[in-house]
């Protein structure tokens, strides 16, 4: 296959290469770079100054006192997490972040000022301790300020993208600050590195000073408390899967905080007991130059690509599994085969060192703030703090304890040979626990993405079905409007039909008529049980005052179908004049269907009587009776004249007699019915209830391009709405069969019978690659779109102004069919997966935000497993059209050429079938102002389209192109029903027969 993107690298430059190569795209390309350049300054300081503080430390203390420090760090790093979530309840966040290095680094100076000029030793050392201490408080400062601006100015999507590239600015300043560390000393002290740190972490504050004023609007202006309040109020349905997830972040980052200390001490005891003061700041550096040159390109060319297709989770995993179980293992093998443990044991902690390095500040340091983004805006920020600040701190100081005990424990009950080994141990049972924090938090994650969305559903699989009859019961009993409790009998019947008769029954007493009749409703469609009649009976012994006709008719329904030997004589009763016409009916339909043959004669007279009177209300009683009834051959004859009733509702009583009878001769009325919108619910209802039976004719109506499209939209729900196998399997076929807006008409029926939480069994996987192949389908379609929306802007070069607005017009419609495909492409997706998912990702996509758009990506990138699922993504995302279809063509499912505007104007011509008929006018008024000659086939097929403005483009293109052979269809054409082409031919013979008489004359 030969594939020509000339289009698409023609005028790319050194810039735009290199943005694909760190996989950036140009609208993020100035905050991504500003964030950098800011992180890499400030991280070059703080390298000299903890490389420094270190080496001051090992030299006064050892590497034993280690614990101490973490445990101290832990206390001084959760009061200043406090600290810095308190200071933006009181101040914006512009001005929290911008102002907090600064601050922090004032003491740092003081300490260094008084650690020169004091000579007493023990205040030496207490001021090298707190030196230390302070310089690791940095670090957990500046982390979480880099992590919440990053979190500010980018979305879920972007920040996956963009923060590896932002987080190697560390790693730039490990590989700078390394190299540069060993020549620094060799002119300046300890003491005068750290002043020289502390001036390069302030001049990279401006910095960020500049991003923040530049990009206010990424940033509230009201202090947090405020936001933090309404956010409270707006979000409380997320308290509880938020706290959850809250707190397996916690455990996440204290667990990886605990991996690292353990590592940390291990690795710079080695080092204490190999190297003296300056070898070891050497040392430091030079490791530190190395792991950064290869966290680095890790980070460039790795870290944001592993992360977008393979997902934040899997990068998390990462350092668990290498560092706390792979490399352990391996030095534990290592040195037990070879039996030479010190310099092994030694470089092997340099290993695990180096990959715990890597791993921490490449793929974990990248995915850590794409796992916050779930977490509402406004409240996002506090929490970040809460959870990463104190998660870090709090873990600090176990693993201090930890380690502290763990050497007490050593020194009296582990041999010399086995102590190191206990770290190892350690290290592998807190990696393995990290691993399973890890796996509940990417269970969780969609789920607070979905709840984010506020777009979850009610379902009868989320409903507990007793507490929500007790519910029922409780409601029905107590004060509340008719409405309210009228939904609460129509959820529960719907939800636990035989369910709700149980609690129905013993309140039909108590409840007022119009529940009443609407329980009794609900008592029948379960169908006439003797159990229920005590319930039952007492309506029909009321007085007339505390009954109404309608709830005593079906009473008195219920308790003769239910009443196994009834007295049908007591019914002869009810025939009389004076009763009520409801009451009549419903006795006459009773007496047709179980009556003896005189009893029937009776109650066929009375019917007739009420068929034929001049009382609405006797006639729609009559009708509504005969639907119980079996024996209608002498009342057949009155069928046609009541469907041209004059009353809408003897007609709407007629069309559900017609279904509960099965009288076929009467089906095309229920058809017709369809076009009314008066009869349009009743006939509905009606061709349901003939299930199977009436799929056939409602195919025939679906499928009739002719018929008007409201009519067919109509017929495919009914089709859904019938439920059944068949009906399910018509509607799949029939979807693979069609396009443009009857596939989306099908596919929203379908969805409301198809409901597919997950994919499981082989049926479900038969169904997952039958829906993955029509999402191909949609995208080799998108291909032909973008094709030839490239195609026409390339190589049109129009003067003319009135074929500038065809143009226009045509270029629009093609982005319309975009829309539509991008529609059917959500739909076929809520056929596989979870609804309430779907329906969440497909609200934030159609949002013109992008923070809301790259939600309902992210969304879809952890629910759909669809081989094509990285292409769907692209395509859905906000990308170029040219970047578009350069992907579609990368994939295999497109091949692309450039052609001229004739030949690719008639490539879309020949898939007329796919176009929209807007597009396909488009096309025909485009043709004839470019004078684009076309087929006689492709003319035809537009002038027996079923659309009016289709049959109008076809005829005017005709007007101009072929004089000769519109002047043989004009005549032809007179007869159109539409008036816009009837306007058109009157006006175009007009116009012929003018030009003939001067022909005429002059001749």
């Amino acid at each position: 296959m030969e594939l020509k993107h000339t289009w698409l690298t023609a005028n790319k430059g050194i810039p735009s290469r290199l943005l694909h190569w760190l996989n950036l795209r140009p609208e993020e390309t100035e905050r991504t770079w500003l964030m950098f350049v800011f992180y890499t300054i400030v991280s070059v300081g703080l390298r000299w100054a903890e490389d420094s503080t270190v080496a001051l430390f090992l030299d006064e203390y050892g590497a034993n006192p280690l614990p101490l420090v973490y445990m101290a760090s832990a206390a001084l790093g959760f009061g200043l997490v406090f600290l810095y979530s308190g200071l933006q309840k009181i101040f914006p966040l512009r001005w929290v972040i911008v102002a907090i290095a600064p601050c922090m680094v004032t003491p740092l100076l003081i300490l260094v000022f008084l650690h020169s000029g004091i000579q007493i030793s023990y205040w030496t050392i207490i001021l090298v301790f707190l030196m230390r201490l302070w310089v690791d408080a940095l670090y957990v400062v500046n982390d979480l300020n880099t992590s919440i601006v990053a979190n500010q100015l980018f979305n879920i999507r972007e920040i996956k993208r963009t923060y590896p590239l932002v987080s190697s600015g560390l790693l730039v300043a490990d590989v700078i600050s390394g190299f540069s560390l060993p020549w620094l000393l060799a002119f300046a002290k300890l003491n005068k590195v750290i002043i020289i740190a502390c001036v390069l972490i302030i001049f990279g504050t401006g910095i960020l000073f500049y991003l923040s004023h530049h990009y206010r609007e990424a940033f509230p202006d009201a202090p947090q408390k405020l936001n933090f309040q309404e956010a409270t109020a707006r979000h409380r349905r997320l308290e509880v899967p938020l706290r959850r997830y809250i707190w397996l972040l916690f455990g996440f980052v204290g667990l990886l905080q605990v991996i690292g200390l353990l590592i940390d001490f291990q690795y710079l005891r080695e080092l204490k007991s190999n190297f003296g003061e300056k070898d070891l700041a050497s040392f430091l550096g030079l490791f530190g130059g190395i792991v950064g040159l290869c966290e680095l390109m890790t980070q460039w060319f790795i870290s944001s690509r592993l992360i977008e297709r393979l997902g934040v989770f899997f990068a998390a995993a990462l350092l668990p599994i290498t560092v706390g179980c792979l490399i352990p293992a391996g030095i534990t093998f290592f040195n037990v085969i070879t039996g030479v443990e010190l310099p092994n044991f030694f470089w092997g902690l340099v290993i695990l060192k180096f990959c715990d390095e890597l791993l921490r500040y490449t793929f974990i340091m990248s995915s850590g703030p794409a796992l916050y983004q779930p977490i509402p805006e406004r409240i996002r920020n506090r929490t970040q703090i809460l959870s990463g600040g104190t998660a870090e701190a709090i873990a600090t100081g176990f693993a201090g304890v930890v380690i502290f005990v763990t050497l007490i424990f050593c020194d009296r009950y582990v041999p010399e040979d086995l102590k190191k080994w206990v770290f190892i141990l350690e290290t592998v049972i807190v990696a393995a626990i990290c691993l399973k924090v890890v796996m509940l938090l990417r269970s969780r994650y969609v789920d607070l993405l979905v709840f984010s969305a506020d777009r979850g559903e009610l379902s009868a699989a989320n409903v507990g079905l007793r507490v929500f009859q007790q519910g029922v019961v409780k409601a029905l009993g107590e004060k509340g409007s008719l409405a309210d409790k009228r939904s609460c009998i129509e959820l529960l019947a719907q939800i636990d039909l035989h369910g709700a008769v149980e609690v129905l029954a013993p309140l039909l007493v108590k409840l007022p008529p119009d529940l009443q009749c609407q329980s009794l409703e609900v008592m029948l469609m379960a169908e006439a049980q003797p159990i229920y009649l005590p319930y039952v009976r007492p309506l029909l012994e009321q007085s007339e005052d505390n009954v109404t006709p309608e709830v005593f008719a079906l009473a008195l329904r219920y308790v003769w179908l239910a009443e196994p030997h009834p007295n049908l004589s007591l019914l002869e009763e009810y025939l009389h004049p004076r009763q009520h016409s409801l009451i009549r009916a419903t006795a006459a339909a009773l007496l047709l269907r179980q009556g003896t043959p005189m009893q029937k004669v009776a109650a066929t007279k009375a019917m007739r009587r009420m068929l034929t009177h001049k009382n609405e209300r006797e006639r729609v009683n009559g009708v509504k009776a005969l639907r119980e009834a079996v024996y209608l051959q002498a009342l057949r004859v009155h069928i046609p004249h009541l469907l041209q009733d004059e009353s809408l509702r003897v007609r709407c009583a007629v069309l559900d007699m017609i279904a509960a009878t099965k009288l076929e001769e009467y089906y095309s009325a229920l058809l017709g019915a369809l076009y009314y919108k008066s009869t349009r619910n009743t006939a509905m209802r009606a061709l349901v209830q003939l299930e199977n039976e009436a799929i056939e004719m409602l195919l025939d109506l679906a499928t009739n391009i002719y018929k008007p499209e409201l009519v067919r939209v109509y017929a495919w729900r009914t089709i859904a709405q019938i439920g059944t196998s068949e009906a399910v399997d018509c509607l799949w076929q029939n979807l693979e069969q069609s396009w443009g807006s009857s596939r989306i008409h099908i596919l929203r029926s379908l969805l409301k019978i198809h409901k597919q939480p997950e994919i499981k069994s082989l049926e479900d996987k038969f169904y997952e690659s039958r829906v993955e192949n029509l999402i191909k389908e949609e995208l080799k379609f998108l291909g032909s779109i973008y094709a030839a929306y490239i195609d026409f802007t390339l190589l049109q070069t129009i003067t003319n102004q009135q074929a500038k607005e065809v143009f226009e017009l045509l270029q629009r419609a093609l982005l319309e069919l975009e829309i539509d495909v991008k529609e059917r492409l959500l739909l076929l997706l809520k056929l596989l997966y979870s609804p309430d998912k779907m329906q969440a990702a497909a609200f934030n996509i159609r949002s013109d935000s992008s923070i809301d758009l790259a939600r309902g990506l992210e969304i879809l990138d952890h629910t759909v497993n669809l081989s094509c699922k990285s292409l769907l993504l692209n395509i859905l995302d906000r990308r170029s059209y040219e970047e578009k279809l350069y992907l579609l063509t990368a994939s295999g499912l497109v091949e692309y050429q450039q052609l001229s505007i004739s030949d690719r104007l008639r490539q879309l011509l020949m898939i007329s079938n796919f176009l929209s008929d807007w597009c396909l006018a488009c096309c025909f008024h485009f043709a004839k102002v470019s004078q684009i000659r076309l087929t006689i086939p492709e003319i035809m097929i537009a002038l027996r389209h079923p659309t009016g403005f289709v049959r109008e483009a076809a005829i005017a293109y005709l007007s101009v192109v072929s004089h000769r052979f519109i002047i043989k269809l004009l005549p032809q054409l007179q007869k159109d029903k539409h008036p816009l082409v009837a306007a058109q031919v009157k006006k175009l013979m007009a116009q012929y027969q003018q030009q003939n008489y001067r022909i005429e004359q002059e001749v």
